[in-house]
């Protein structure tokens, strides 16, 4: 049964559930649609750890390299790389801007690096990808050898300076010829000698350069680049598709959760099993909401005998008897727990059925404040209940009138009195309804709502039962309750619920029976020229024919007919 009244709560709330998931959806795929697309070109790095620095491998080698790397990812996002980067592209943008394009990402377990940026020009977005790796390549290179920059001007000086020396005393051994003068071979014998010894500290010295070089070679970590970035092609934001399917999800999701939320908090009564569980009282009917506004005022009954709504008054009539078999309900009061849930609809609807049935029916519009019977049956408002209560001798005097249909009688509310609760509270109102009573088979009196006002809790002691009208969807818990607490405090004798206005359609049908009755319309009249000729009757608002009624009959005699009928 969960499941059953979960799918009905789902297909009920079906329109809101699909405009949500619709209006989700479209104004996801609108933003996407008016956004500016976004690029995204990779270029991969691959870290190459200097040879002096190579350690074997073992978890130190690892942690050694990993963290290597990590810093490296740091490094190519700073100001100085991005400043190089923007100079040598020419482009607009701040350090601090390029840097929220720029996503620079360590593949784990390797020694790569992934250098990703987005850029409203692809081409623009793949220039960066490929000049950061150089630009930093460069620095980096840069930096290591500013770490053997003065140890090798301080060599390259001394080299200098021995090469000088070197020049010169080759300059003065030759100065004293080959071979020198026999006093001059011992200056240039000292002479060679020195020069020796300058030869071997020049080779001493550029041993040293060299060494030097080869161990800022071999200190140096390289960024080689193993897969340039390519222009892209598709912009990877925004994602049209994606995104209105996500957003379409997200308005489902909201709007079945709006709708579950709803109905969690709606206390209102929705079908019989409701209104039996929660006051108690039985529902002795159901009646349909009625589909043309039109005829929401007006007597379905006689305008469309044969309409499921007119066969629920029908099977309401028939449950009254049986409701009335121990105590007689000769004199029934219609009331609802607040306005506008169409007890008077209910009365005038009852009140034909009961005179198509061959009772004889009188109506009293008690409703002093918003009467409403006239305009059903009608017919003007004219002289009274009203008019009748303040007469000095109770008599109708013209108070109970024909209606337009055989065996029913109208006493309308005549003038809006200033105190009609105390106009209903009377002896008088209760010596008129015996009056009343005496002179017909049922007596249905229209009265105001029991939440509203007190005139339905005067008159509930004065009839034989009270009807409850609820409106499926409308009244809640805490009126009806309100209600029937207030009619049995006054000893009211309650004899059950009409639901009125209960949805019927295509995907609201609290009242399965409907359908039964719809097909079986269907199928009474299925010719083109009976399709026509009902249309144009409710289109021009056409009454229906009826032959004239027959002489009533004995009162036990139509209560067997009527029986026997139903």
């Amino acid at each position: 049964m969960e499941i059953k009244q979960t799918l009905e709560l789902l297909v009920r709330w079906i329109w809101l559930i699909v405009l949500g998931t619709a209006l989700g959806g479209a104004s996801a795929f609108v933003a996407s649609s008016l956004a500016h697309p976004v690029y995204q070109a990779t270029a991969t790095l691959l870290i190459s750890q200097a040879p002096s620095s190579t350690h074997s491998v073992d978890n130190t080698g690892l942690v050694s390299t990993q963290s290597l790397a990590s810093t490296y990812v740091q490094l190519i996002t700073t100001r100085p790389v991005l400043g190089a980067a923007i100079h040598r592209l020419g482009l607009t943008e701040t350090s601090a801007v390029l840097a929220q394009a720029v996503q620079v990402n360590l593949i784990n377990g390797t020694q790569l690096i992934k250098v990703s940026v987005e850029d409203g020009d692809a081409q623009q977005a793949a220039a960066i990808a490929n000049t950061l790796p150089a630009v930093f390549s460069e620095h980096n290179q840069a930096q290591e050898a500013a770490r053997y920059a003065d140890s090798k001007l301080s060599l390259q000086t001394e080299i200098d300076s021995v090469a000088g020396q070197i020049a010169d005393l080759q300059r003065q051994i030759a100065a004293l010829g080959n071979p020198p003068p026999v006093a001059q071979q011992s200056t240039r014998d000292q002479l060679q000698v020195t020069l020796n010894q300058l030869a071997q500290s020049r080779t001493s010295l550029l041993a040293s350069l060299d060494n030097l070089k080869l161990a800022e070679a071999q200190s140096t970590n390289n960024v080689l680049v193993v897969e340039s970035a390519i222009v892209p092609t598709l912009p990877i934001r925004p994602k049209t598709a994606q995104n209105t399917v996500l957003a379409a999800v997200v308005g489902l999701f909201l709007a079945a959760g709006t709708a579950f939320l709803v109905e969690h908090f709606d206390d209102s009564f929705k079908t019989p099993a409701q209104v039996h569980a929660l006051l108690g009282l039985p529902v002795i009917g159901v009646v349909a909401r009625l589909a043309h506004k039109e005829m929401r005022d007006r007597r379905i009954a006689t305008l469309e005998p044969q309409s499921p709504t007119t066969e629920a008054f029908r099977g309401l009539r028939t449950n009254l008897q049986y409701v009335g078999v121990d105590k007689s309900l000769h004199r029934l009061l219609v009331t609802s727990a607040g306005p506008g849930e169409g007890k008077s609809t209910v009365v005038a609807n009852l009140a034909v059925v009961m005179a198509q049935g061959g009772y004889r029916v009188a109506i009293i519009d008690a409703d002093m404040r918003r009467p409403s019977q006239h305009k059903f049956l009608d017919r003007p408002i004219g002289y009274g209940l009203s008019e009748a209560l303040i007469e000095e001798t109770l008599r109708l005097n013209g108070a109970l009138r024909p209606a337009d249909l055989e065996n029913l009688q109208l006493m309308t509310s005549g003038a809006l009195p200033p105190n009609p609760a105390e106009l209903l509270g009377s002896q008088k109102m209760t010596a008129l309804i015996q009056l009343v009573g005496e002179q017909v088979d049922r007596l249905i009196i229209d009265s105001p709502p029991v939440s509203a006002v007190t005139d339905a809790t005067v008159l509930a002691n004065q009839v034989d039962g009270v009807l409850l009208v609820i409106e499926a969807g409308k009244t809640r818990l805490a009126a009806a309750l309100q209600a029937k607490e207030q009619l049995n405090r006054v000893g009211a004798h309650l004899v059950g619920v009409v639901l009125n206005k209960v949805p019927v359609g295509r995907h609201g049908s609290f009242y399965g029976n409907y359908s039964y009755y719809n097909a079986y319309q269907s199928n009474a009249d299925t010719g083109r020229w009976s399709k026509i000729r009902a249309g144009l009757g409710r289109l021009l608002r056409f009454r229906h024919i009826r032959r004239p009624a027959a002489a009533p009959l004995p009162a036990p005699a139509r209560e067997a007919k009527i029986r026997a009928k139903d």
